[in-house]
């Protein structure tokens, strides 16, 4: 728990330096357009609106998420992050949108450019910081298994491979002199802008709506199968919510039915143990426990079991589709 408040704190802490890094960037990339008049460079400046609104709102989603679970909220507030997420998803996809309309109407009528050279610094600059501020907040928010962080931080590096072709762009105009390239340039990282938001959109809708994460499913499937203990006969209905940064997992256990209430609570402790040392300390398990049945005999490798109504054939492994289903393991 101490660890767990520890990794909150410190995702605080590090929301906040990336909104005051961005409130520096966007200023500069501000002013920025005002020295050039460049398309391109107005969809850099308009991203980091997004950054600084976004990155607010998920300041403040970092900071009620952090609040204990009560009675009204018996999971906590961790939901609050995909909110958060879904809201820098949707204002990067409308940002896209509208740098592709402004460019396309430029295209149609150019207007001039100027200063180039310092507009091309400044931004080069603030690529730089931006790919440094992303790499970290997404590495920490892996870490910490916070959506929030892991997002924004996706999105600050993606900001910086976009900078990095307006950069490219801008020193062909400044080099040929060809004005159009600047809304040709500005349209093809709208795109790009758009699709990002699409995928942060996707992937926070899928949180609230406690869509399946198939990867961490089959991560936990792999870790019991080669943590396995005797008595663990079964294991299926295999199930994981996420509630912002804490993980809850249910299932059920299938182990011999002649265990007392203590024997049986330790073998649950012990595949709680396995997937908090394995996976995650953070992790909340709801283990319902099933007695062994006729049809288990024949996969249980449990040695010196006086109750045994068949031979034992062969040890399954467990299967990921059954595992993550309401089906228990037999031998087919």
């Amino acid at each position: 728990m101490r660890k767990k408040i520890h990794s909150l704190g410190e995702n605080i802490r590090l929301q906040l330096f990336v909104v005051l890094v961005g409130v520096v960037l966007l200023a500069a990339k501000f002013l920025a357009f005002i020295l050039t008049n460049s398309n391109a460079i107005l969809t850099d400046a308009l991203e980091s609106i997004i950054n600084v609104v976004a990155g607010a709102f998920s300041l403040y989603s970092l900071v009620l998420s952090a609040r204990p679970r009560d009675e009204n909220h018996p999971y906590g507030h961790g939901k609050i992050e995909f909110v958060a997420a879904t809201l820098e998803g949707a204002l990067i996809l409308v940002a896209g949108g509208a740098i592709i309309v402004k460019s396309i109407l430029n295209l149609i009528k150019p207007i001039p450019l100027h200063q180039l050279d310092i507009g091309i610094l400044l931004i080069a600059a603030s690529g730089v910081v931006n790919y440094a501020v992303g790499y970290i907040t997404e590495r920490k928010g892996l870490q910490n298994n916070s959506l929030v962080l892991a997002a924004g931080g996706k999105h600050l590096k993606t900001d910086a491979y976009s900078t990095a072709g307006i950069l490219i762009g801008l020193l062909l105009i400044y080099l040929t002199g060809m004005v159009w390239l600047d809304s040709a340039v500005a349209i093809l990282f709208g795109l790009m802008i758009g699709y990002t938001g699409y995928r942060i959109l996707r992937s926070s809708i899928a949180g609230i709506m406690d869509e399946a994460d198939y990867e961490l499913l089959q991560r936990i499937v792999q870790v019991l199968n080669q943590n396995r203990r005797p008595n663990w006969i079964d294991i299926h209905n295999l199930r994981v919510i996420k509630y912002g940064s804490t993980l809850h997992i249910d299932c059920h256990l299938t182990l011999p039915w002649y265990l007392n209430v203590q024997e049986a609570h330790d073998e649950v402790e012990a595949v709680a143990d396995v997937v908090r040392e394995k996976i995650d300390p953070s992790i909340e398990l709801f283990i319902h426990t099933d007695p062994c049945i006729e049809t288990s005999c024949a996969i249980c490798t449990k040695d010196g079991c006086n109750v045994r109504r068949q031979q034992f054939q062969e040890r399954v492994e467990w299967d990921f589709e059954k595992v993550i289903a309401d089906r228990k393991h037999g031998l087919e």
